[in-house]
């Protein structure tokens, strides 16, 4: 029986990128399904104790340069880990991407995702301007359409709804997996995901 994943995560999240393509391998080839909910980590960090990245201890900002290096040389993904438009407000993005979700369905929501991340982490380009959310809907042949879509109320709705979903089950970061009410934290824990939808 193949399983389903709930994939939470936010478009700005490094982590998310470094593992997101090796996530949409495993969960293809586990033939699991895949629900893409991208969340508000404004709402969820004062929840779940967490801090944005600029009021975090200098020691742990540096540290987290230190391991997103190391795993981007690790995993061999090209990485700016400190990007020009960086930090950068993550809704309008994550709005882009349930609209594609809404109208072309999950396969290309995730192909939208991966190329909102290389935007960010790698080809230094704004994610938060609809200019780069234009070319990245023509690269991949999918409807201008998408971002008037994206200010829709129904889009807001789920945004919201899967933002407090993620809240109520006590998802605290990005990016988490979850599998059979599991929950999977970070990417670095894609070996323990892979396991389970394998199980």
């Amino acid at each position: 029986m193949s399983k389903t994943v709930d994939y939470y995560f936010a478009p700005q999240s490094p982590w998310t990128y470094l593992g997101h393509e090796r996530f949409a391998a495993m969960a293809a080839k586990a033939g699991a399904t895949v629900r893409i909910l991208p969340v508000d980590l404004g709402r969820v960090f004062p929840v779940s104790g967490g801090l944005p990245l600029p009021k975090r201890a200098p020691q742990r900002q540096a540290y987290r340069l230190l391991e997103l290096k190391r795993f981007s040389e690790h995993l061999k993904l090209p990485m700016n880990i400190q990007p020009k438009y960086f930090p950068v407000g993550g809704d309008d993005a994550a709005k882009l991407i349930i609209a594609v979700d809404i109208h072309d369905g999950t396969a290309q929501a995730m192909r939208v995702a991966g190329a909102v991340f290389k935007a960010c982490w790698v080809q230094e380009r704004n994610i938060a301007s609809e200019l780069t959310f234009a070319e990245i809907l023509q690269s991949l042949g999918l409807s201008a359409e998408r971002i008037e879509q994206a200010h829709s109320q129904a889009v807001q709705t789920r945004y919201d709804a899967d933002t407090q979903k993620a809240i109520e089950i006590g998802v605290f970061g990005a990016p988490s997996y979850v599998v059979d009410g599991e929950m999977f934290w970070g990417q670095d824990r894609l070996d323990f995901v892979e396991r389970k939808l394998m199980s």
